[in-house]
């Protein structure tokens, strides 16, 4: 893949229970507040040993609030050698709607 697809919260959650890897890139208090359960919080001071730590080739859903910063994160993952990046519309708020017992609380897992 060269580049990132968008998908659903049902197709993100389909992922997810196939052993994707999900990051969140929202601000890390509101992640410790509520978060997609087993999730990885994302961000600036975490990416770099991320991205070394990381199997490119495995799936990976960017998660953000709405579904809009995730793109630009996804994109990036993608620059970085990610073969199989997804950005998930409607971000954690849509999430949190369609799957309320997916969600966590606390730092990231």
């Amino acid at each position: 893949m060269s580049e990132f697809k968008r998908i659903p919260p049902e197709q993100a959650q389909a992922l997810r229970e196939q052993g994707a890897v999900v990051v969140d890139v929202r601000d890390p208090a509101t992640f410790a507040a509520l978060h997609i359960s087993g999730s990885k919080h994302l961000d600036n001071h975490s990416l770099h040993a991320f991205i070394q730590g990381a199997d490119l080739d495995a799936p990976t859903v960017v998660v953000c609030y709405h579904g809009n910063s995730s793109q630009g994160a996804a994109a990036y993952l993608v620059s970085q050698g990610f073969s199989d990046v997804y950005s998930m519309d409607g971000g954690f708020e849509l999430w949190r709607t369609t799957f309320p017992s997916e969600t966590a609380q606390g730092t990231s897992e």
